[in-house]
């Protein structure tokens, strides 16, 4: 309950001194509650307290991710036993018995251009299916050569091998895939 000025004071006092003096003690009256809550703000402002904070940002480049060379698993003769083929991703073959493997191999060449210094997750599709231009199917598991990088200022690289699964009697064609890269950085 707060204390009413108007309750403890008796106003006929002040008529009987005539109006100005009324006029004058209501203006008292208002300076009096200015002052009292000019008081009041600055007992609040006393106790404020301030701080600052920081705002950062880290602006890196795009990156791009290039193909150089593709995962080649060269010619490979089928047998009457299934077997597989591997292509390192050092890109060295290793061709499995029943099978014989002749020409070039290599494995699949990235780069990456990106934030010199920054470190760029790599992978994709674990396995890809190869599709015979005159029917048939085979599958190859795919290898990355390191699951990050870190770009130097002419960026990085890595590269994909595989171990292609190769049926008895495969069917005759040309076996191709398609499987998904990519790179993010950490």
């Amino acid at each position: 309950m707060g204390w009413d000025i108007h309750s403890n004071f008796d106003f006929r006092f002040l008529e009987s001194k005539g109006p100005n003096h009324m006029r004058n003690f209501g203006m008292k009256r208002a300076l009096l509650g200015a002052a009292i809550a000019a008081l009041a703000m600055n007992a609040s402002a006393a106790q404020a307290a301030s701080a600052t904070g920081t705002a950062t940002a880290k602006i890196l480049r795009q990156i791009t991710l290039t193909k150089t060379s593709d995962l080649q698993y060269a010619t490979i003769i089928s047998g009457a036993t299934a077997s597989t083929v591997a292509v390192s991703t050092a890109g060295a073959a290793t061709c499995g018995a029943g099978l014989t493997c002749t020409g070039t191999t290599t494995a699949g060449n990235y780069t990456v251009q990106g934030t010199n210094g920054a470190v760029v997750l790599v992978g994709g599709d674990s396995t890809v299916t190869l599709n015979g231009s005159l029917g048939g199917t085979m599958t190859s598991t795919l290898t990355y050569s390191s699951p990050n990088i870190t770009l130097s200022p002419t960026g990085g690289s890595f590269q994909v091998g595989g171990t292609l699964s190769v049926g008895a009697n495969q069917a005759s064609g040309d076996y191709s895939g398609t499987f998904n890269v990519t790179a993010n950085y950490q």
